[in-house]
């Protein structure tokens, strides 16, 4: 029996479409693989790789066999005892199982293990999801440019040169200043042929003929190979390159009902998804606000770390948002995306305040606004008042969590692809 097995080393990471392939090939043991390691690890830390194993028998490499060859004919045998749809009875004496004794026969492999680099594992964690209703409304203030290919040009660097499209226009120069020549050449060694076949040359046009056909031979040679007239530059100008620009308001409750356990769950929840719209966006601009009795926007730092705390008055947070929006990010220039992070304790009086503030005020302005709810309990007034948004708004979402497992499921529930 003979084996090929092709181990080649591609040099100078030119094995990374053979990468590429061969995650494909097991995507479906890899993305298995990804959820689990979310699963386990804190959101915090998912910005890594990840090692990934993968049984070795679906590891098969191609084998070649020589065969028997030739013709032949088989008989496959039977049996007497069983027929379809039988049972077979469990072995006597527990079966093949020899218990935890070690044994001196056999011998196997290990699952294979590869390492999923960052960009790759971020690849299959968010590849099912996208930032619903987006929107391009305008280009950035801040003007980008990329390089784009422009055909061919007769000036340029040496590194720009193109071989091939240089030695064509070289060659279809040659052709047409030799064609003339060329005809006029053949016609002369056809006459010429013909008064040396004949039985009485005329030597003087002989004569004539021959000084003619080497001119015109030297004519031709004469022609150069090629000119720096047929010389061709590959040709690249700056054009603008679209670039939308976005902001996120991330507004989260930090009255005293939200403890450390909650804010925790919370602040996954928005690293999650700042995450996510940085791979989204080239440029986007984040608003943090903090509320309890009063809103106050915030840096990232006083945002996830500060321990300010008093009571609970949710539409305080949503009339700073929409100042700021009315201020800094007019919905027509900006593509507007809130998320809300709270334990759904509000004062009373005040859930309706909110349900009004986002009707009148935010949802007009957003693409997108996703609410969620960290309790263990029964659904409160600001739930309640929410739920009435949804049912308006279909750019409204929220999703209840109870535990730091329900967060990346429900961060692909209010994220995943819109169906047509």
């Amino acid at each position: 029996m003979s084996q090929f097995i092709d181990r080649r080393l591609n040099p100078k990471n030119k094995s990374a479409v053979n990468r590429q392939r061969f995650l494909q090939r097991f995507r479906g043991q890899i993305k298995k693989a990804v959820a689990d390691a979310v699963a386990k690890r804190s959101v915090t830390d998912i910005d890594r790789g990840e090692n990934i194993q993968i049984p070795a028998k679906d590891i098969s490499e191609p084998v070649f066999r020589h065969g028997k060859g030739g013709r032949r004919e088989m008989v496959q045998p039977g049996n007497k005892e069983f027929v379809s749809g039988d049972k077979v009875p469990r072995p006597e004496g527990g079966g093949g199982g020899g218990g935890n004794q070690a044994s001196n026969t056999g011998e196997g492999m290990d699952e294979f293990v590869f390492e999923l680099s960052r960009d790759e594992f971020l690849d299959f964690i968010f590849e099912d999801l996208e930032l619903p209703h987006l929107v391009k409304r305008q280009l950035a203030r801040e003007a980008a440019f990329k390089s784009q290919r422009a055909g061919f040009t007769a000036d340029g660097s040496p590194s720009n040169l193109h071989v091939v499209r240089s030695m064509r226009e070289a060659l279809a120069r040659r052709m047409a200043l030799r064609a003339p020549s060329k005809d006029a050449k053949r016609e002369l060694e056809e006459e010429l042929e013909a008064l040396l076949a004949s039985d009485q040359p005329d030597e003087t046009r002989i004569q004539a003929l021959r000084e003619e056909i080497e001119r015109l031979a030297k004519k031709i040679e004469a022609v150069p190979f090629i000119d720096t007239f047929d010389l061709r530059f590959r040709n690249r100008v700056q054009v603008p390159k679209p670039s939308t620009q976005a902001v996120m308001f991330c507004l989260m409750d930090v009255s005293g009902s939200m403890d450390e356990t909650k804010k925790s769950l919370a602040k996954r929840f928005f690293l999650l998804l700042y995450l996510f719209l940085s791979r989204n966006y080239e440029k986007i601009e984040v608003v943090f606000i903090r509320h309890h009795t009063i809103a106050m926007e915030v840096n990232e730092q006083d945002f996830f770390y500060s321990r300010e705390t008093g009571g609970t008055v949710v539409s305080s947070a949503l009339e700073l948002m929409g100042q700021v929006i009315r201020e800094r990010y007019p919905s027509a220039d900006w593509n507007i995306y809130g998320a809300q992070a709270s334990d759904g304790d509000n004062w009373p009086e005040d859930s309706s305040n909110c349900y009004d503030l986002l009707m009148d005020t935010i949802m007009p302005s957003v693409q997108y606004y996703a609410y969620i709810e960290i309790n263990n309990h029964e659904p409160h007034s600001l739930w309640m008042e929410y739920e009435k948004v949804a049912e308006h708004w279909p750019n409204f979402a929220l999703q209840p969590i109870y535990g730091a497992g329900d967060i990346y499921p429900v961060f692909r529930e209010l994220f995943k692809k819109q169906t047509a």
